[in-house]
């Protein structure tokens, strides 16, 4: 039935400006926003080193993909997603990642993605990533989504793309199947990106039309960068951030007051160490 959806519920009660929006950007390209930042790391490699000597080793990506959980867990409007000019609330909490399985330009990539009920606290994420991500580098290992993307590879060119175009309708009016939903990493509630991994500066990359990930999260390298805060420049080592969001699920100053949320758990990641309870998307 159009408007039913298995990854999400239609939101019926929304701010009128909200409804209106997505039937101007009808598509996530023309809803775009941008946002960078240089985030220092000094507190973070405290934080890694006095958890080290607890035994208990932790790394940026840990940090960062805890941080992005519990963001869209305390701030759920960041969790909703337009889909045919609706809004909807996503069932949980999904995020999506790339993986290289060795690092040369002849080794594959792979896709993951992760549901969290938003209650998980940067332990309990770090080991459900750290083990997903080993058992994915191994060489031998296919995961379903890849399995999915090889056989579709097999394809001649006509039918690829009218299986695509019809996925693509289904998806538009919820009758995608929940087996598909649950193999596309393009279903999500954010992507996260770790070019730093690669000796680069992060870049902005492009929301997805097909699918429903609403924020796309690239990460840099380590770096020297001067930091603006409390009225002085100093140069700090930090890693840069930077954002892409669909600006149809929530207003500006909701953005603002996440982002200043999520620096404020890097800036200081023992608040990430406690379980909470996710707050619900009331309207």
């Amino acid at each position: 039935m159009f408007g039913l959806r298995s990854d999400g519920r239609k939101l019926k009660t929304l701010d009128p400006m909200f409804r209106v929006i997505p039937h101007i950007m009808k598509v996530r390209s023309d809803a775009q926003v941008y946002y960078t930042q240089d985030l220092p790391i000094k507190k973070i490699d405290e934080y890694i080193a006095k958890k080290e000597q607890e035994g208990i080793k932790l790394s940026y990506m840990n940090i960062i993909y805890a941080a992005i959980v519990r963001l869209l867990a305390e701030k759920p409007h960041l969790n909703r997603f337009i889909m045919d000019g609706r809004t909807y609330a996503r069932n949980d909490v999904v995020v999506s990642l790339t993986i290289k399985k060795g690092m040369s330009e002849d080794s594959e990539e792979t896709n993951i993605k992760l549901h969290f009920t938003g209650k998980e606290n940067l332990f309990e994420i770090k080991e459900k990533l750290d083990s997903t991500i080993m058992f994915n580098k191994d060489t031998n290992t296919q995961n379903n989504t890849d399995k999915l993307i090889k056989l579709l590879s097999l394809l001649p060119d006509w039918l690829y793309k009218l299986i695509v175009n019809i996925l693509m309708f289904l998806d538009k009016h919820g009758m995608m199947p929940k087996a598909i939903i649950e193999l596309s990493p393009f279903h999500a509630s954010a992507y996260l990106t770790n070019v730093g991994s690669l000796g680069i500066d992060p870049i902005y990359h492009h929301i997805y039309n097909f699918g429903t990930i609403g924020i796309f999260l690239a990460m840099g390298k380590k770096k020297k960068s001067y930091i603006y805060e409390d009225e002085s420049i100093k140069e700090e080592k930090a890693i840069t951030l930077k954002w892409v969001a669909d600006e149809r699920i929530c207003d500006g100053f909701y953005y603002a007051s996440a982002l200043k949320s999520f620096y404020r758990y890097l800036k200081k990641p023992e608040l990430l160490e406690t379980n909470i309870i996710p707050k619900e998307d009331i309207k």
